[in-house]
């Protein structure tokens, strides 16, 4: 027993002996040094509002982008709306320019100086727009006077449905034409002139230049009363 016990004592290792420990009394200096000045300096006291979770981080950007897309988008539209509107004012212009620019030619006078060569062609869709004066030279030009009397009637009838006193139709006959002004001061040189035409025309009458100019002031008497 003795033997283990020495030879047990001659393993350990020396320890050297213990050295008293003290508090540096300048401990506080140390903690006044820059090490330890937190002051001016931003602390992170709290997290960003979720739970942590990846589900929340990723509804998180799948917001901005669709954010970005909708910016995106409203920037590639904005050039298109502005051809877009641009367009219709080069439109509305032009329809204008058709309408109102064009004079004798335009839309609203389309119909004024058609190309009537006959009386038959005349309508009542196209007689205020139709220029019986110049059919009436061309007939006298030609000595068809018989015409040109036809033409002086429905020059009196553009006349009176111009001046609202009728409103022509193709079917409609002398005497209710006649109905229709029988308040007016011209209804008796109306009701000569109907007969004149009537007569002439329709009783296929052959009329001479004497004939013709005196039955052709009638129907300027009676014109320039209409006015």
């Amino acid at each position: 027993m003795m033997l283990y016990s020495s030879q047990t004592a001659k393993c350990l290792p020396l320890q050297e002996p213990q050295q008293e420990r003290q508090f540096d009394e300048n401990f506080k200096d140390r903690y006044y040094s820059d090490t330890f000045n937190y002051e001016g300096i931003d602390m992170i006291g709290h997290t960003p509002e979720g739970s942590g979770e990846y589900v929340d981080y990723k509804e998180q950007k799948v917001k901005v982008k669709e954010q970005n897309n909708d910016k995106l988008l409203n920037m590639n539209l904005k050039p298109l709306r502005f051809i877009f509107y641009i367009a219709i004012a080069l439109a509305v212009i032009g329809l204008v320019y058709v309408l109102f620019k064009e004079g004798g030619n335009g839309w609203f006078q389309s119909k004024q100086n058609r190309n009537i060569t006959h009386h038959q062609e005349i309508t009542s869709e196209n007689i205020e727009h139709t220029d019986i004066n110049l059919l009436i030279k061309q007939a006298e030009d030609l000595g068809d006077y018989r015409l040109a009397i036809r033409y002086f009637y429905l020059l009196v009838l553009k006349n009176l449905s111009l001046k609202k006193y009728i409103k022509f139709e193709d079917d409609k006959t002398n005497s209710e034409y006649l109905n229709e002004i029988s308040n007016t001061p011209f209804s008796d040189k109306f009701a000569y002139t109907s007969y004149l035409y009537n007569y002439i025309w329709y009783g296929k009458f052959p009329v001479n230049d004497v004939q013709y100019n005196k039955a052709k002031g009638n129907f300027t008497t009676l014109l320039n009363l209409v006015k």
